[in-house]
């Protein structure tokens, strides 16, 4: 069992920056795939960053080379560096984990945080 809690939300303009944070609880901690995922009202939930137990990272086409995803296993947290942000990087955004290798899809992670706020002025 791994809890989630996310934090670092906020309200920012665009071309700013904002930093994430994902807290997590329970077991072998460094042996799941981490991912940050999104969802804007009314649109499905989407996946953003994703780093494996390994410490590869990928990313969705709409945010590489503005986010950065990283993990500190000695601190079980993974983070998320967000630059440039766009008025439509403006969602919830939500931290999950799950035993999979580059996963991307929703239904590979079996954890999930409850979410944080993010907002982009234009």
């Amino acid at each position: 069992q791994v809890q989630l809690v996310e934090s670092g939300g906020g309200l920012v303009q665009a071309g700013d920056s904002l930093r994430l944070s994902c807290a997590a609880s329970g077991r072998s901690f460094s042996s799941y795939a981490m991912a940050w995922f999104r969802q804007a009202p009314g649109k499905e939930r989407e996946f953003v960053a994703g780093v494996k137990w390994s410490g590869a990272t990928y990313y969705s086409d709409s945010v590489k080379g503005r986010f950065t995803i990283s993990r500190d296993n000695a601190k079980n947290t993974v983070s998320l560096q967000m630059n440039s942000l766009k008025p439509e990087d403006t969602a919830v955004y939500y931290c999950a984990a799950g035993r999979n290798y580059g996963g991307r899809n929703t239904h590979e992670f079996n954890y999930w945080g409850q979410g944080t706020q993010v907002t982009v002025s234009s």
